[in-house]
């Protein structure tokens, strides 16, 4: 299949553009018309897809055409969010593929959660959107391969939401990494202790809330009675739908643990973890964990804890880069150099050096930078995402089997463990399918 971006160009070429812009969608026109303005349609409006619209929105030349929620309440509420931003109200719609049918979108916007992030990624791929995708990539390996399979296939261009990739102190803090001069790194420390997230109450399962389109919601995840705690904010901490604190925050933190050290795949990962903190809650994923992974000549470890706030150097979230001359501690706030050698220093200490915030903003211009380029290199692209993605997933699988797994990245599988390669691939409820790219 050939996507519509392609399709435009190589017509373009073969007609040395004689009559083609009356002949073409007005997708084209919004994109490459004398404006120049990019047209999104968001899927999943309620939390970070939101706040991803408005990072788009904010950016010159863009407007919002269509939203679709599953829920029609928040359905509802954005619209109107929406028209007092840009003085437009967008469409509504509270199945996906709707909105794909609609002509003159340039830019898919997903803020769904992660078990419905593969299925309108691959569609909007082989309809030639554009894609701002929230992390995770996938819900799974195999969905994050298929995701992977289709941006390339189909030439989209991709950001992921892992925005401290455009975050200026973060990667100021790389860069100082990449000098040396924190001599060798044995040990990457990456962590994320969230007090305010406290215990889920067990609550009985009940009535599906008026304007809810809930199979819809669950899509191929499997069917089950509605019960609150799995809906909307928390399904994060079940796994039908996502895999806890290491695929929220994990995705982010491990991100830079691997960008630091510009790695790729662990040879073997270890995890140890539970619900220790609130054992008898509602929620199924670990809020305690620590998954170890080893690369060739030194170690990654994630560590999570929630209910408390107690991470290293006195920072709840963030990235230890341990070298032999110092350590390079990094979070949202900023970065700073923590010497070896206490009252002989092997190297100079480098004060806190404060961020500005402005991850986000500067990930979404980056993107559409990338657009106007026709450049797959944005920041998070879908090759970055994939790669962090697939760690983070690793590390939880590693908790689930209780084993030590080695991994063969060439051909993405465990080697000699079946029972662990079984959870690499989701199953689909049907009438959904895992697409075939």
């Amino acid at each position: 299949m050939t996507n519509r971006r392609n399709f435009i160009k190589t017509s373009a070429m073969a007609t040395a553009g004689v009559g083609l812009a009356s002949g073409m969608p007005l997708a084209m026109e919004s994109c490459s018309g004398a404006n120049d303005k990019l047209v999104c349609g968001l899927i999943g409006a309620k939390g970070m897809g939101f706040s991803d619209l408005q990072a788009f929105l904010k950016q010159k030349n863009t407007e919002c055409a269509a939203i679709c929620d599953v829920d029609q309440g928040i359905l509802n509420k954005r619209i109107a969010d929406v028209e007092k931003i840009q003085g437009t109200k967008p469409k509504g719609f509270k199945d996906f593929r709707k909105l794909l049918e609609e002509p003159g979108i340039d830019v898919i916007i997903i803020g769904t959660p992660d078990h419905w992030h593969c299925l309108p990624f691959v569609y909007a791929a082989q309809e030639g959107k554009h894609i701002y995708c929230e992390k995770p990539l996938g819900n799974y390996i195999e969905e994050i391969n298929i995701m992977e399979r289709a941006w390339d296939r189909y030439g989209t261009i991709a950001q992921v939401g892992q925005w401290q990739r455009s975050d200026e102190h973060w990667k100021d803090a790389v860069d100082f990494v990449y000098t040396g001069a924190l001599g060798k790194i044995r040990t990457v420390r990456c962590w994320s202790y969230q007090g305010w997230m406290k215990s889920i109450p067990v609550m009985p399962d009940g009535p599906v809330p008026e304007g809810v389109d809930y199979d819809m919601w669950l899509g191929p995840a499997t069917a089950r009675p509605f019960n609150p705690n799995r809906f909307h904010f928390n399904f994060r901490w079940f796994w039908d739908y996502a895999g806890g604190l290491m695929t929220d925050w994990g995705v982010h933190i491990i991100d830079y643990g691997l960008f630091g050290m510009k790695a790729k795949a662990p040879k073997s990962i270890m995890a140890m973890g539970g619900k220790f903190a609130y054992p008898n809650d509602a929620g199924e994923t670990p809020d305690t964990m620590q998954a170890l992974y080893e690369f060739d000549d030194y170690t990654l470890l994630w560590d999570h804890g929630l209910g408390i706030d107690g991470g290293y150097y006195g920072r709840s979230h963030g990235v230890g880069f341990v070298g032999e001359n110092g350590t390079l501690v990094v979070d949202r706030n900023g970065w700073e150099v923590i010497p070896e050698g206490g009252n002989n220093p092997k190297m100079d200490r480098v004060e806190l050096k404060k961020g500005d915030g402005q991850g986000l903003n500067n990930h979404m211009a980056n993107f559409i930078e990338c657009i106007k380029k026709d450049d797959q290199n944005t920041n998070c692209n879908v090759g970055i995402a994939a790669n962090t993605a697939r760690v983070a997933h690793l590390g939880n699988m590693a908790l689930k089997t209780g084993q030590r797994l080695y991994w063969d990245a060439d051909n993405s599988k465990f080697i000699g463990n079946d029972a662990a390669n079984e959870l690499l691939v989701p199953s689909y409820r049907a009438p959904w399918e895992l697409p075939n790219v």
